[in-house]
């Protein structure tokens, strides 16, 4: 009777195996069946919900399936992502995820998530460059100039982010490293507000991405010392880069990619990884991030996966020598 038994169990264990496999590969060739959330961990309106959603009328178009905007704010966007931490991980739930998803691991403590172990990286998609913008009636229009009046009167020229340990403030805080130079940091609740308070001159600068700044650019009501990107933006032509004033390799940029809860099946990843490279090469979505003042990024999900990782590691530094604490 054992033997018997113990076929019956090897051919159960086979059957199973097969059977999952099939599932798998029905799964993946019928991928997407149905409209695909996908996760945004900020308000409708700025720069990372309007990439989402170019992003997914692409990725519509391509595969036949509505790919759906989910506005998720809260908790620096750890909310957003502990909802696709625990979805089903089936390929319909997706986050658009920028710089916070790294930043945040070192930033709260005790850890809200491990995303290099709950979260699997799918595809890169672009980049946004932070702004260094002031009001218009300070006395200094280079990133020389402020520098020089901030060494004159260090820890007095205060300047505005969207908030503690995000994007922008933590690059000005590698930008102020770098310099050698000491600026008070007045932290808001987003990047409006913080725009708003130095224009009004209740503050002289402010540090957002490229995108919030640009109407106020534009009327003359800000002015942007520097671009934080590697080569000029297309929407500030006429602005030099922070390698050109002065720090050249330093670069700070908002970062964009899609993840996917971990034990998403590879198959589908791969799937939705080659479709966004599609989608990147189109000529509306590079006009699209190129309205936002942004780049697309092309490359692999293990370069996303690596760039995760080293972002991680640079804020645990940062976030551990200039003692920043989240809002």
């Amino acid at each position: 009777m054992k033997p018997i038994r113990s076929l019956t169990q090897t051919l159960c264990v086979v059957l199973a195996a097969f059977s999952s496999s099939l599932v798998l590969a029905q799964t993946t060739t019928n991928y997407p069946n149905k409209p695909v959330k996908m996760v945004v961990g900020y308000a409708p309106g700025g720069a990372v919900d309007v990439v989402a959603r170019t992003l997914g009328q692409s990725l519509a178009a391509q595969l036949g399936q509505s790919f759906i905007v989910e506005n998720k704010p809260g908790a620096g966007t750890n909310i957003a992502v502990k909802s696709v931490i625990t979805a089903e991980p089936d390929g319909y739930t997706l986050m658009m995820a920028a710089n916070a998803l790294a930043a945040n691991m070192a930033l709260y403590q005790p850890m809200p998530f491990d995303a290099e172990k709950e979260l699997t990286a799918v595809s890169l998609v672009g980049r946004v460059p932070v702004v260094i913008a002031a009001n218009p009636n300070v006395p200094y229009t280079t990133v020389a100039q402020l520098i020089a009046a901030a060494k004159a009167k260090p820890g007095q020229i205060a300047f505005a982010s969207p908030g503690n340990g995000s994007t922008p403030h933590m690059a000005i805080e590698f930008f102020a490293k770098a310099a050698g130079i000491d600026l008070q940091h007045i932290p808001y609740k987003g990047g409006s507000p913080a725009i708003t308070d130095a224009i009004g001159g209740q503050l002289p600068l402010v540090a957002v991405n490229a995108l919030e700044v640009l109407p106020h650019a534009k009327s003359g009501k800000l002015k942007v010392l520097a671009v934080l990107s590697p080569t000029r933006s297309a929407i500030y032509p006429d602005v030099p880069t922070i390698a050109e004033s002065g720090f050249p390799g330093f670069e700070a940029s908002v970062w964009y990619g899609v993840v996917a809860p971990a034990a998403t099946p590879k198959p589908v990843v791969q799937k939705l990884h080659a479709e966004i490279q599609k989608a990147l090469q189109t000529k509306e979505v590079k006009e699209r991030m190129n309205a936002v003042g942004g780049e697309v990024i092309p490359g692999s999900s293990e370069m996303f996966a690596n760039l995760i990782r080293s972002e991680r590691q640079r804020y645990e530094k940062l976030v551990r020598e200039a003692n920043i604490k989240p809002d």
